[in-house]
């Protein structure tokens, strides 16, 4: 269920600051702007005109949930979805009236800030929001400096969501402001809850989360689809989640690939 997929951030509260509407003028903390010439263009809030969106991700079960948030805070909305930098550079040249872009920053193809700087020089008067697992302060704030319009993080539940997309489409930059503790406790549980997976299970997990079904899995890992079906339910009876894409959202703050290197339990058969 999307409502359970995108989890509450715990402690998480909105810190606003003026958003660049214009060029060479500069944001609170000193940031400097994006670059000479550069300006967001507002969309008609307030008016019948139906907000637009853009999704770039290259998890399909993370952009189904997002979009189903997206449809569900803002009423009407449209929402484009593409996979990668490239298609989404397709989608904004074919859709010049586009409101907003919300970016995963780790995906394919691209390093670090490379798909905000791409996205900013390209379309620099669409406002771009990272939706991002990364949760690093000087992460967000590197982000905010090169452009972004706000910064949210995957396991933002839809009120905050709400506030974020609505802040952004007022002209102002959006940041969560997270309880560090709190966030080290829930990111500890789920890595405990991690290493009771067998090798085996992690890498179910891992295709589960590159968008693969029962049948491409059981061909990848050369077994029978009913053992597949049997490892993608102690999957998310061990993550304590109800569904795949509660699943990927939930471990997209963990580097799978690290937590498969250090040798998780072993097979129970």
């Amino acid at each position: 269920m999307v409502s359970q997929a995108l989890h509450r951030a715990a402690g998480s509260r909105a810190v606003l600051r003026p958003r660049l509407e214009e060029a060479g003028r500069s944001r609170v903390t000193g940031a400097v702007p994006p670059g000479p010439g550069i300006a967001f263009a507002l969309p008609e809030t307030g008016s019948a005109a139906v907000v637009q969106i853009l999704i770039v991700d290259d998890h399909p079960l993370f952009r189904e949930a997002l979009r189903g948030a997206v449809s569900a805070v803002l009423d009407g909305a449209e929402v484009e979805e593409a996979d990668g930098i490239e298609a989404a550079c397709r989608v904004l040249e074919r859709q010049r009236s586009l409101d907003l872009a919300l970016l995963d920053l780790g995906m394919p193809g691209v390093s670090g800030f490379e798909g905000l700087i791409a996205l900013r020089t390209r379309f620099p008067r669409v406002p771009v929001v990272i939706v991002s697992a990364l949760d690093d302060p000087r992460v967000m704030e590197e982000a905010i400096r090169l452009g972004a319009a706000g910064f949210v993080p995957k396991t933002i539940d839809r009120p905050l969501l709400a506030q974020a997309l609505q802040t952004v489409l007022h002209g102002e930059v959006y940041l969560p402001v997270a309880d560090l503790r709190a966030g080290t406790v829930k990111e500890d549980g789920l890595a405990a809850r991690m290493a009771e997976l067998t090798p085996q299970q992690l890498r179910v997990l891992q295709m589960i989360r590159q968008g693969l079904l029962n049948k491409q899995i059981a061909h990848e890992l050369k077994i029978g689809e009913t053992t597949v079906k049997a490892h993608v339910s102690e999957v998310l009876r061990k993550l304590k989640v109800v569904s795949r894409t509660q699943a990927v959202i939930e471990t997209a703050k963990l580097d799978l690939p690290v937590l498969m290197a250090r040798g998780p339990k072993a097979e129970g058969g």
